[in-house]
């Protein structure tokens, strides 16, 4: 009797709340109303309404969450470019944020990134021009930012932590559109996947570079590093692929959201090898949720830093005139329940964006003693029940600091200025028939191509005569991993983009230490 009076009290409650709710947007619709017929029927000027309508639509999204938006006409169309499609200019990724262009990512294997333009940069000037605090619109950005391959924009940015606005030179080309970066194998039976994004070719991409393999790979290295997300329904079927029928993968709900969860099918492509995923801070939303998925099942090894911390979940919604709001509608949560989205204060986005730069300087990206988590939030593994944390992001099991041994104000620069990129760009032109033909096969270069010294002085002088001074101690720091970029670099030119992560991975330690996990003894 007294369960059946809990229940009857229960729906009372939930259809006063509901009245209410309904009585309150009612009375919001009159009020908005009679605002509007107020302004354009009695103000002293002539009122343009439709713009005071889309300011009211941005204000109030911006007062739910981070991730809430309101996207015009244009907008929309193209918002889902990357996705689809691919276009030519400088390969970002990119918010308006505060009236101020904020990269949200470097598109992988773009021209942005080579030249070291990071999450969270601020671009306030191109081409001379400043753009911060314009009302600058997504449709503006494209007009700034793309155009044809080989044309060149100048951007001034404003860096968290850094005083003096940054220059960066950026020579737009066509920006790659596929997920799967690098595909490669390290040793027998042990194969490298980076992904650096997810879109909707990402599965079937996998699936062709996996029939290359007359033997199916027995370890895997996923990759997962600075991957954004993109196609959420991608993720899924990504994680998809490593368990067998039955287990949980990922559940969202939300108040007006019935809880939804995804079940792996039978159709795993690596359901029994050994895995290991490499995540840090910017990989984020659909990377968290395969990475959640393989952690919580114990079915593999996250080597790395805590993940970004991106779990809301956003649908589309039509306005009348063709724009629409990109509204959060629920939460995704791993499959022992923890949410995936770090918090955050509704209204204060800035605060936000800036977690990124608070790792930083608390010095969680540099030690794993820096980073507490409440006992509130543990949470243990289903199949060996191992401690995890929620809180927001992914904690992986084997945690990395972020590798700053070569870093100098000098190889920054070099970097930032496109420099190392327009030196590489220029050295092929005049050397790559001699390369190929002295190096048909990628082995061959790999283990015998060496940037010597004549080269290095070489890229120097160019640095120089491009306005940027030598710096000797700073060289001397970072002189190894200019040499091993520019190596990276020309590989690539000669073999694509598997042929740079090949390089570069051989002094990469996150990488080093997955082989290392792989190699090791199978555990029981």
């Amino acid at each position: 009797m007294k369960k059946i009076l809990t229940i009857i009290l229960y729906c009372i409650c939930a259809i006063t709340l509901q009245a209410q709710s309904q009585q309150d947007l009612q009375k919001g619709y009159e009020k908005f109303g009679r605002l509007l017929y107020y302004i354009n029927s009695h103000y002293v000027d002539t009122a343009q309404i439709h713009k005071l309508v889309e300011k009211a639509v941005v204000n109030t999204l911006r007062n739910l969450d981070p991730h809430s938006v309101y996207l015009n006409a244009d907008d929309v169309k193209a918002a889902n470019e990357p996705l689809e499609g691919n276009f030519e200019g400088i390969g970002v990724e990119f918010n308006i944020l505060l009236d101020t262009l904020t990269v949200v990512t470097p598109i992988a294997g773009g021209p942005s990134e080579m030249v070291g333009i990071k999450a969270g940069d601020r671009i306030v000037a191109v081409d001379g021009k400043n753009i911060a605090g314009i009302g600058l619109r997504n449709n503006d950005v494209f007009k700034l930012l793309r155009g044809p391959k080989g044309t060149i924009v100048d951007m001034e940015i404003m860096r968290k932590g850094v005083e003096e606005l940054l220059q960066f030179r950026v020579i737009r080309d066509k920006i790659p559109i596929f997920s799967l970066d690098a595909f490669y194998e390290v040793e027998p039976g042990l194969i490298y996947l980076r992904l650096s994004r997810f879109s909707m070719t990402t599965i079937q991409e996998i699936k062709e570079a996996l029939a290359k393999f007359k033997k199916k790979p027995a370890k895997m290295i996923l990759d997962l590093r600075d991957n954004a997300g993109g196609v959420l329904q991608a993720s899924i079927d990504l994680a998809n692929q490593f368990f067998d029928k039955g287990c949980l993968l990922v559940y969202n709900e939300g108040v007006h959201w019935p809880k939804t969860m995804e079940i792996s099918t039978d159709e795993g492509f690596f359901k029994e090898g050994e895995l290991v995923v490499l995540v840090d801070e910017g990989s984020a939303s659909a990377s968290e949720i395969v990475a959640g998925a393989i952690q919580d099942w114990d079915r593999g090894i996250l080597v790395g830093r805590r993940t970004f911390g991106k779990g809301l979940v956003q649908q589309l919604l039509p306005l009348t005139d063709g724009s629409q709001i990109r509204l959060t509608v629920a939460r995704y949560h791993t499959p022992t329940g923890r949410a995936i989205q770090r918090p955050y204060d509704a209204g204060h986005i800035e605060k936000y964006y800036d977690d990124l730069y608070k790792r930083y300087s608390n010095g969680e990206i540099y030690s794993k003693d820096s980073i507490h988590f409440p006992d509130s939030l543990k949470y243990y593994t289903l199949k060996d029940k191992r401690l995890v944390y929620g809180g927001g992001g992914i904690m992986p099991d084997v945690f990395m600091p972020l590798d700053t041994t070569y870093y100098s104000v000098y190889y920054s620069r070099l970097v930032r200025m496109g420099l190392l990129y327009q030196f590489v760009l220029r050295y092929m032109d005049e050397n790559r028939a001699a390369l190929q033909a002295k190096y048909q096969k990628f082995a061959n270069f790999d283990r015998k191509y060496e940037v010597d010294e004549a080269l290095f002085e070489e890229l120097l002088n160019y640095a120089e005569s491009h306005k940027l001074p030598r710096n000797n101690d700073d060289i001397t720091i970072s002189a190894p991993q200019i040499k091993l970029v520019l190596k990276a670099y020309i590989a690539r030119a000669l073999w694509g983009m598997s042929a740079y992560f090949e390089t570069v991975n051989k002094h990469d330690r996150e990488f080093q230490k997955a082989v290392e996990l792989l190699r090791a003894p199978k555990r029981n």
